[in-house]
């Protein structure tokens, strides 16, 4: 492919060769490397030969690394080790050129001659464009050119071409494998991604001890350099800018290796400090030696030590975070001490003025209001303009504070600091993946309509194992427009097909989605047994069946992987899904346990030893994890504690939930149980009655006969009624025997019944009893009354009514159980609430009038507006909507600033619940609207109550009602 000519020629004898370029060709931001040649594609690789890469020497020093970095994923694609050129070339038919507009001779000087175009790049942040050049200068047929506006668009350039051969951006961070291929062709055009249109992208190393402290002191002895340059590359690879180092005690990014700061400089990775470290300092570089953290008594001391930072800091491209928490990380004060904060903010100011030889405002600064700090500004206190105000969630995913939609801009702009990862209350989650992508969208996406652009940054706790919301949390700063709720779910996909190859996308893609919905339901640190309904709703049984199909199909596709996928498969999906279905099943066997230990019953023991074995394998995936898993690369990076919290803060180890061993006697002895409750008989004085059987809804119900005893048993049953179904009438009971009854419709006796039938065993005779509604339900409409309310998922709308600009929107899988709808669009702020406002509407079936109560389930959203309230409306029928505060709970001050005061139950269950009371004055056919009035809200289900209700208090709540087409 490739004649090579022995002379070689300086970057300035090379450009003399250039001929002119002919017209480019449309932008395409998508895939432009493909495995086939032709006349008008770049052969970066073909026929065993691989072009070479140049880059001017001159050019910054970190585009110059990452060309290196060019060069060895082209190796680890293509088995072949291109040559790179700096600031000399031999001439070749085919070469790669790197080059920053500004600082490459090379690039400048095609510029302009029009070879490229600079008005693609001139005054663009972080742009590049990769194109084609043909017939460069004589002895080179083709150049690939990719140029940037800017050194970090000059290397996003280099990552995205890596990207597009098929280096992922978590090859070393997840072991994602690199095919290898020996055709890779560049199609013609001008590839780009734009601009970003968040500028400042990044994450925070946060709670890091002892899952990534272990794993970074045992490989690289210190959160040193080496470290970090992992850290800064995968930045990179995914587009993003900037980062919050590593700072828990005793971390000090720039004092535990020098090199640390110069390095990130290198590469263009913006430094900032957390929230409660102002001027660049570490907090642990602060010592009892220097004062007190105390600014009203200490203000000179503290002055030298912020002034300490800023004069290390020098010209390194820096966010300074300024303002001040109390030591620790804790409120500055008992109470808003504006007055002192207002000073300490002028201080810093005059320091980083004093410092940096130039006004404040050419610093880039920003003030993080979190927690009590929130409450500074709320209460009137400003920062000049030009300050970045860095608004926060509530450490749980949802936004505390945004702008006003009609807010004049700011010159320091808006930023969100974001949560995947938290230490506090109600309890730590550390350990596994529990965000959903689907969250992140609606409430970043919130945000951004809000005109929150500047910075977007997100704790990710120990990087790993937060490596897909991560990944999406990045991809869509760089293009919030991309991603919307009609598209999201494709996300999924991409991201299997980029990791995986392309292999058993869609099933991968699947368990994403489900396994990222199930664990965001409760975090795994605040389960414990009494978290699921052991007898209402099969709630607790459905969970760990969930889990474990989900577990088989993760494990069949593991099984039948390619070798090298297994690694980045077993971390990225198989260890999310098996130890949180391991997990869940744990506590769910020990609630178990404790409950048959009450009833005597034989299963008692078998259940606490299966809590043993689910505890030893817990800590069999985690050694496998650790020690096996790509050869023990990752050791120490489960070793976060997850099992047995009390309170917030986690055990010092994992501790076995309790179990009950009983003494079980060599006879037998039959009980039963019947599902709804937790009773047993002969035990109980009360009857023994299964929950409602009703003939639209098909209901099917268990029926437990269970051993007290260790000697087996045979029972029977005895109905006369040969309408009711059972899945056996005799058997031999060892130690359980499980009876599902139903009811044959076309023989019940229509209307409400009450029967019973009889177990008989061992000179026991139990009669258990059996109501039925056999209704005939011709002309209901919609969802219909069944044991007294209604469960409506909100998706299940009827009908909608969208006024121009207004649209409802399914999000898809946001939610508990389904999915969830919003209003968009969320600029239009808040609606005056009529009878014409955008509404959905649901079809219901009331079997009784009376009073009802309209239970509203909303994903836990904090009202983030200044105005009043936060409100939507609720009617029946024609009625006029009722105009509803979804706020209207008392605002508290606990360890997280202001929040509602039933914020605890909100986030630690993932759900917030209005509730509103109706009068229905007929049975029969009604429509139920929902209209907007706020945007921001996110109706995940409606559950109605009527007088009559036999609603059961679960986790989940009961399965959607039946519904009449």
């Amino acid at each position: 492919m490739m004649a090579l000519k022995n002379t070689w020629i300086s970057v300035s004898a090379f450009l003399l060769l250039v001929v002119t370029l002919g017209n480019a060709q449309t932008i395409d931001s998508q895939k432009y490397v493909v495995n086939t040649a032709s006349s008008e594609r770049f052969p970066l690789a073909s026929n065993e030969n691989v072009a070479s890469i140049v880059v001017d020497q001159d050019d910054f020093p970190g585009v110059v690394r990452v060309a290196g970095h060019l060069q060895n994923d082209l190796q680890k694609v293509t088995g072949i080790l291109p040559t790179v050129f700096n600031g000399m070339a031999q001439t070749e038919d085919y070469l790669v050129i790197i080059g920053t507009l500004g600082k490459s001779a090379i690039i400048d000087q095609w510029a302009k001659e029009g070879k490229i175009d600079a008005a693609r790049l001139q005054g663009k942040r972080e742009k590049f464009t990769t194109q084609i050049v043909d017939n460069p200068m004589a002895g080179v047929q083709k150049a690939l050119v990719i140029a940037g506006s800017d050194k970090r668009g000059t290397i996003y350039g280099i990552y995205d071409l890596s990207s597009q051969i098929g280096v992922s951006p978590w090859y070393f961070w997840a072991d994602v494998p690199v095919r290898k291929q020996s055709e890779l062709h560049v199609l013609p055009g001008v590839h780009t991604l734009g601009e970003p249109k968040v500028k400042y992208r990044g994450f925070f190393i946060n709670d890091e001890a002892p899952a990534l402290t272990g794993w970074v002191y045992e490989r690289y002895g210190d959160f040193n350099a080496k470290f970090y340059e992992k850290v800064f590359e995968l930045i990179l690879r995914m587009k993003g800018n900037y980062l919050w180092p590593a700072m828990w005690p005793p971390r000090k990014f720039n004092v535990d290796d020098p090199q640390n700061a110069i390095l990130a400089d290198e590469y263009g990775i913006v430094m900032g400090t957390s929230h409660h470290e102002p001027l660049t300092r570490a907090h642990a570089e602060w010592n009892t030696s220097l004062g007190k953290w105390d600014y009203a008594s200490n203000a000179k001391g503290l002055q030298e030590f912020w002034k300490g930072g800023m004069e290390r800091m020098g010209d390194k491209e820096t966010l300074v975070t300024i303002g001040m928490r109390g030591d620790g990380d804790e409120a500055l004060s008992e109470e808003t001490a504006t007055d002192l904060l207002e000073t300490i903010v002028k201080d810093q100011r005059k320091i980083i003025a004093e410092v940096t030889g130039k006004p404040a405002e050419e610093t880039p600064q920003i003030w993080a209001l979190y927690k009590e700090v929130q409450d500074y500004y709320d209460k009137g206190m400003r920062v000049p303009d030009d300050v970045t105000l860095l608004l926060c969630d509530d450490n749980w995913g949802n936004l505390r504070k945004l702008p006003g939609l009609d807010d004049a801009p700011r010159k320091g702009g808006y930023g969100i600091y974001y949560h995947f990862d938290y230490v506090g209350g109600p309890r730590n989650y550390k350990w596994l993946n529990t965000n959903q992508i689907e969250r992140t969208w609606e409430q970043m996406h919130l945000a951004y309509e809000h005109g929150v652009d500047k910075v977007w940054i997100v704790n990710v706790g120990d990087i790993k194992p937060m490596e897909f919301p991560i990944q999406f949390f990045f991809d869509y700063a760089w293009d919030p427009d991309r991603w919307n709720a009609d598209n999201l779910q494709d996300y999924y996909r991409i991201w299997a097909n980029d990791v995986f190859g392309g292999i058993e996308t869609d099933a991968i893609a699947d368990i994403m989605k489900k396994y990222t919905k199930y664990n965001a339901r409760r975090k795994h640190e605040l389960i414990d047994p009494s978290t699921y309904s052991l007898i209402d709703y099969r709630e607790a049984d459905a969970i760990v069946e969930n889990y474990k199909t989900l577990g088989r199909k993760a494990q069949g596709i593991y099984d039948q992987l390619p070798e090298e996928y297994k690694d980045a498969y077993y971390q990225l999906v198989l260890f999310q899904v098996l130890a949180s279905a391991n997990l869940n099943e744990l506590y769910v066997a020990a609630a178990k346990n404790n409950w048959y230990a009450e009833q005597g019953r034989a299963l008692t023991n078998e259940y606490a030893n299966k809590v043993k074995a689910l505890f030893d394998k817990d800590m069999e995936l985690t050694d496998y994890y650790h020690n096996e898993m790509a050869d023990g690369k990752w050791n120490h990076m489960m070793s976060q504690t997850h099992i047995g919290y009390k309170i917030w803060q986690e055990p010092k180890t994992n501790a076995i939930p309790e179990t009950k061993t009983i003494d079980i006697p060599k006879t037998s002895d039959m009980g039963v149980a019947v599902e709804g409750s937790k009773e047993w008989w002969p035990n109980a004085s009360d009857e023994a009655i299964l929950p409602t059987f009703t003939s639209f809804e098909n209901n099917t119900f268990y029926v437990d006969v269970f051993n007290r005893g260790t000697e087996p048993f045979n029972y029977k049953i005895k109905s006369k009624s040969d309408w009711i179904v059972f899945s056996q009438t005799k058997g031999s009971v060892d130690k359980q025997q499980r009876i599902e009854v139903n009811i044959d419709w076309e023989k019940a006796p229509k209307g409400t019944n009450k029967t019973f039938f009889t177990i008989k065993a061992n000179k026991k005779s139990i009669p258990v009893y059996v109501q039925t509604n056999n209704v005939d339900i011709d002309g209901a409409k919609g969802f219909i009354e069944g044991n007294g309310f209604i469960a409506i998922d909100a998706d299940n709308f009827s009908t909608t009514y969208e006024p121009e600009p207004f649209s409802w929107k399914v999000v898809d899988n946001l939610g508990k159980t389904g999915s969830s709808i919003i209003s968009l669009p969320i600029k239009k702020g808040r609606v005056v609430l009529s009878e014409t406002s955008p509404r959905v509407s649901y079809d219901v079936h009331f079997r009784t009038k009376g009073k009802v109560k309209v239970h509203v389930l909303f994903s836990p959203t904090i009202n983030y507006a200044t105005r009043e309230g936060m409100y939507y409306g609720l009617s029946f029928d024609g009625e006029d909507p009722v105009r509803i505060n979804y706020d209207s709970d008392p605002n508290i001050f606990n360890y997280n600033g202001k929040v509602p005061s039933n914020w605890h139950a909100n986030v630690a269950d993932n759900i917030k619940v209005i509730t509103t009371e109706f009068e229905i004055n007929d049975a029969g056919n009604h429509t139920l609207n929902y209209f907007r009035v706020d945007e921001g809200l996110v109706l995940q289900r409606i559950i109605i109550e009527t007088e009559n209700s036999q609603l059961k208090e679960t986790y989940l709540g009961p399965p959607e009602s039946f519904r009449a087409q």
